[in-house]
């Protein structure tokens, strides 16, 4: 036995020691109400070993293949993902595009829920992947947009299609009011002063009952119209069946709700892509890889920070507004830290930058939790691993992103010996 191997087996061993320790009495006992009402203690030994072994074996190949990837020499190149993007991006647009024209109720929900989250993750990757501003509190402005759209369209009488821009205007206008207090931080304090921005919002809206209805929500928002025509269950003068003289069907409504979020997150991605090409989003790219080296070229890293927050904050309250009319209720609940966290990990797993993979992330976490749905004692155990599995194989996301937008070439090899002589 190679002494490789040998230590990669005592590293799997302690592994599966720990998660002896952590699984046994979370997993392997269970308590359950018995016939004559009493609660018993039940154990459950073969899902403990079942996942005792995975610790096991999944700490052993880890070991093996970090291991082999140091001894084995690898060449840089472009990520495979990345490669096929020329053909997923456009399969996945046609693939949405058609999706209410087979699908049944259930599949179009869905589909409507993973765009809100792709949406959402495509602005806060202007945030966090493009200008490298860890925010943790990108649900403030989620609900910014949501209590905008539900407070003008009850108070004002305005349509969706009215509030929907003033949704965004308010929600950058806080982007920009968070942006000026953390100029000068950077990283953990970043991170835990937008942490408090979003509880301090979300303890505004639960707090503040006069205006936003405190724990009891708004409800009975309105929903968005066609050109004026309404789509209700039981059709009626003015309504989309009457106008078409089709029969009422309320997957009409739900297939409109899905091609508005399908258009607010393409015009999001196509936004973000074209500022990317710019050069405020070229600034953007070089206050995320070095700030200092920013500053000493020239780059106005006051405006540079605060546009990232504005316009990602911007699209947040989009998603914020279409959120309300679809639910038709929001209340403080639905606007927790949790939800930040869910954002920031499609960022992070589809990777920092990346359009393709934040859109590939949502589709799995989002879509994949939905299908889990019905083993919801292991769902989160298992999207859990799944997020560990993935970080440790592919660090940098599904589809590594970080590349400039614009380069001075092709690069060059450098010769060893200009580099010792301090010419490289």
């Amino acid at each position: 036995m190679s002494p490789l191997f040998r230590t990669a087996l005592r590293d799997a061993f302690l592994s599966a020691l720990v998660a002896l320790g952590l699984f046994g009495a979370m997993v392997g006992l269970r308590t359950n109400v018995g016939n004559d009402g009493k609660l018993e203690l039940l154990a459950r030994p073969t899902s403990v070993a079942i996942l005792v072994g995975l610790t096991f074996v999944g700490r052993l190949a880890i070991v093996l293949w970090k291991a082999r990837s140091r001894t084995v020499p690898v060449k840089a190149g472009p990520s495979s993902l990345s490669g096929l993007g020329r053909y997923m991006g456009p399969a996945l647009l046609v693939l949405a595009l058609t999706m209410p024209l087979y699908s049944s109720r259930y599949i179009i929900d869905v589909g409507i829920l993973v765009l809100t989250y792709i949406m959402l993750g495509w602005g806060l990757n202007i945030v966090v992947g493009l200008a490298g501003l860890l925010d943790l509190g990108y649900v403030a402005f989620y609900a910014v947009g949501a209590y905008s759209y539900a407070l003008l369209a009850q108070n004002f009488g305005l349509g969706f299609w009215t509030c929907l821009p003033l949704a965004g205007l308010l929600a950058a206008f806080w982007g920009v009011l968070l942006g000026f207090p953390v100029l000068r931080l950077r990283g953990d304090y970043l991170a835990i002063v937008t942490l408090a921005f979003g509880e301090i919002i979300r303890v505004v809206l639960l707090n503040f009952t006069s205006l936003t209805g405190g724990p009891n929500g708004i409800s009975n928002i309105p929903r968005p119209t066609l050109f004026g025509l309404t789509f209700t269950a039981g059709g009626g003068e003015g309504s989309f069946a009457d106008f078409f003289g089709i029969e009422p069907n309320v997957t009409y409504r739900v297939a409109f709700l899905f091609y508005i979020i399908l258009g607010l997150a393409l015009l999001t991605n196509w936004v973000s892509k074209r500022l990317r090409r710019l050069p405020l989003g070229r600034a953007w790219e070089a206050l995320r890889e070095d700030e200092i080296a920013c500053r000493a070229l020239g780059i106005n890293v006051t405006v540079t920070k605060l546009t990232a927050f504005a316009i990602g904050a911007c699209f947040g309250g989009f998603a914020g507004a279409f959120f309300a009319t679809r639910q038709a209720f929001i209340s403080p609940e639905s606007f927790t830290f949790i939800e930040s966290a869910i954002v920031l990990a499609v960022v992070v797993l589809g990777g920092l930058g990346s359009q393709l993979g934040v859109a590939l992330a949502a589709i799995v976490m989002i879509g994949g939790g939905e299908m889990f749905r019905d083993f919801a004692e292991y769902r989160m155990l298992v999207f859990g691993v799944a997020l560990v599995v993935v970080m440790v194989v592919r660090p940098r996301g599904l589809v590594s992103g970080r590349a400039p937008s614009v380069s001075l070439g092709t690069s060059r090899t450098i010769s060893a010996d200009m580099v010792s002589q301090g010419h490289g």
